[in-house]
């Protein structure tokens, strides 16, 4: 087991099991990864249960894929295994919200003086942010 980044509506690092493109949880750990509860009537946050029909598809052998969880909760997932991180998106419907709406989420990030900056302290400007990878 090694430590994994979790990247959803926020950052979490939890013991997982990493491997060619899945990241594996012991169920208990659900809620801590992803505030989501395996039940009964399906994955759980709060008062809204997501059913899921084969809830042995969610699993490699007796612990949770987070891709498939993912997918039962209709998010798109990336999983870099050798960085050991994840990011998993908004569901749909807000990810379509969002875009209709033309309002940019919040985001904040470092300059390279290592300063912080929120996107709303640009609000009515015009923006271009540059994103790249090095990998």
């Amino acid at each position: 087991m090694t430590s994994v980044t979790i990247i959803g509506h926020d950052v979490r690092t939890v013991e997982a099991t990493v491997g060619a493109g899945h990241v594996l949880l012991d169920p208990e750990q659900l809620p801590a990864a992803l505030g989501w509860e395996l039940k009964p009537e399906g994955l759980c946050r709060d008062d809204v249960c997501v059913p899921v029909r084969e809830r042995s598809s969610l699993f490699v052998d007796d612990r949770l894929d987070v891709a498939r969880v993912a997918e039962a909760l209709r998010r798109p997932v990336v999983i870099d295994a050798d960085a050991r991180l994840v990011s998993i998106a908004l569901p749909t419907e807000q990810r379509r919200q969002a875009i209709d709406a033309l309002v940019a989420p919040a985001v904040e990030l470092a300059d390279l003086d290592g300063t912080r900056h929120s996107l709303d302290e640009w609000r009515g400007k015009k923006k271009l942010l540059v994103a790249f990878a090095s990998w």
